[in-house]
């Protein structure tokens, strides 16, 4: 399994709501794609608030990397993950991404 991680710094003035339509959008791309899973995404509300401005992630889990490849090429996920980086600080600046094998 690959856990596909991914964390922004969202600009100050991007709203929790768009937030969440892009989250909902990523979680629908996730539903519909076969080898993809577990779609959790949200606001961090950790105690230990050393975040350093990547205060938003998601994590979606693939059964292999030709599952994540499909959803790296999928036209809809492309058209969210721009929007991610649209919104985030900096651009792509402002954008983590981690597959680790799980």
């Amino acid at each position: 399994m690959i856990k596909h991680i991914v964390l922004t710094r969202f600009r100050s003035d991007v709203s929790e709501d768009t937030i969440s339509e892009i989250y909902a959008g990523l979680a629908g791309v996730t539903a519909r794609l076969e080898g993809a899973s577990g779609f959790h995404g949200g606001r961090s509300t950790s105690p230990e608030k050393i975040e350093r401005g990547y205060m938003h992630g998601f994590t979606i889990d693939f059964d292999s990397f030709d599952d994540l490849a499909a959803y790296s090429d999928d036209a809809e996920h492309k058209r969210w993950g721009a929007e991610i980086v649209a919104h985030a600080e900096g651009g792509l600046d402002g954008v983590l991404v981690l597959d680790v094998e799980a």
